[in-house]
């Protein structure tokens, strides 16, 4: 008979997962993101990473949160994800993540449909993300084309990349207008030894 599996393990196979705000500064938050970063330098160039250092997604304007198996607390780190208010009428996701123990679970998809909910409730009319164009990206490329976001220009500082992909994504029944921020200036962000102060590429 085989021993038992361990209560995380059990919750993540049964489906009790939660998706919380949570402290990017956490330490498994911080091993995760560090994983990321390492990543995202692995299969892109280095001016065509984009990277928020956990000081940035703590700022006023992004809400960060994890998924962990149910109760939500100090249990097992499955993921994260992140949004980032644009304008008020506008966000864009952030820094999602699956830990390499979850993925293939479904992980993703929970933080992404906990952000659009956010995103909704908040009255935004529309989400952007950018991730990589890389084979590396395209598990990511299908969950955002499953959940409704298609290809757009870039967006909120951004500029034209061939390793890049910008998506987007309309709510509550407004249309696309992507065209409103393509030029908008970047948020200045202060930068942290080994991290980019860009904007946070997606790659669950």
């Amino acid at each position: 008979m085989p021993p038992a599996a361990p209560a995380d393990t059990q919750a993540l196979q049964s489906g009790a997962i939660d998706v919380a705000r949570d402290d990017p500064a956490r330490t498994d938050v911080l091993g995760l993101l560090g994983e990321h970063l390492a990543d995202m330098f692995a299969t892109s160039p280095p001016e065509s990473v984009h990277a928020l250092d956990p000081a940035a997604l703590a700022g006023a304007d992004i809400t960060f949160w994890t998924a962990r198996p149910a109760p939500h607390g100090s249990g097992l780190l499955l993921g994260c994800g992140a949004l980032k208010e644009l304008d008020p009428l506008s966000g864009e996701i952030k820094s999602m993540r699956t830990a390499q123990h979850a993925r293939g679970q479904g992980v993703a998809a929970l933080l992404l449909d906990r952000i659009l909910a956010e995103a909704r409730a908040r009255g935004y009319r529309q989400v952007f993300l950018e991730t990589g164009s890389q084979d590396y990206f395209a598990p990511a490329r299908r969950l955002y084309a499953r959940h409704g976001f298609t290809a757009c220009p870039p967006f909120a500082g951004y500029v034209q990349d061939p390793n890049s992909v910008f998506m987007e994504r309309s709510l509550n029944g407004y249309p696309a207008r992507s065209s409103t921020l393509t030029n908008r200036a970047a948020v200045p962000q202060t930068p942290r030894a080994g991290w980019p102060a860009t904007s946070g590429r997606c790659r669950p």
